[in-house]
């Protein structure tokens, strides 16, 4: 029976890693290499756990930060000379998962949210927002109980910007002075 899909065997499964870690602007762990490389039902974990070790190997990537990987120049330059072989369709899907990956990360470089227990039994949410020189903004609010305070972080997360936006529209408003 003949397979459908983009990877066929293990030289597919590393052109497509090749694709996607070129395009990452950070350095990815085996579990966010999958992810974003997952753009076809016929590859698997177990050929990402496979091929980023022989790939290390051959030089083609380099483990940093512990568990971490990231493309060589020689991977770089192989990637680009075996990418056209990769379908149209499957490079589309990689370059919007490695998008929103690269997305994420810079995200989470500027916004921390940490959930901390209290001594008397309450917990403390704090929302951290960052730009490339300090804080921009720290936020901190009791909740009652866990549940509260991991709902209250999600959210706090989620709505970083529309929060700070707020505050300050509402500090600076013209019609106050």
């Amino acid at each position: 029976m003949q397979r459908l899909g983009f990877i066929h065997d293990m030289m597919d499964v590393k052109v497509l890693i090749l694709y996607v870690t070129a395009r990452s602007q950070f350095p990815m762990t085996i579990q966010q290499i999958y992810e974003v490389s997952f753009q076809d039902d016929c590859l698997s974990y177990f050929d990402v756990c496979t091929a980023i070790p022989e790939m290390v190997k051959s030089g083609h990537l380099q483990e940093v930060e512990g568990e971490k990987y990231v493309i060589t120049e020689k991977g770089r330059h192989d990637g680009d000379l075996t990418a056209e072989s990769i379908a149209y369709s499957v490079k589309q899907r990689a370059e919007n998962a490695v998008a929103q990956f690269n997305r994420q990360i810079r995200r989470s470089s500027i916004v921390d949210v940490a959930v901390t227990p209290r001594d008397s039994g309450d917990y403390s949410v704090t929302l951290v927002l960052k730009d490339g020189l300090g804080e921009l903004m720290k936020l901190e609010l009791m909740a009652p109980d866990q549940r509260q305070a991991n709902r209250l972080s999600q959210l706090m997360e989620k709505k970083a910007e529309e929060v700070y936006d707020l505050v300050m529209a509402d500090l600076l408003d013209e019609e106050d002075f």
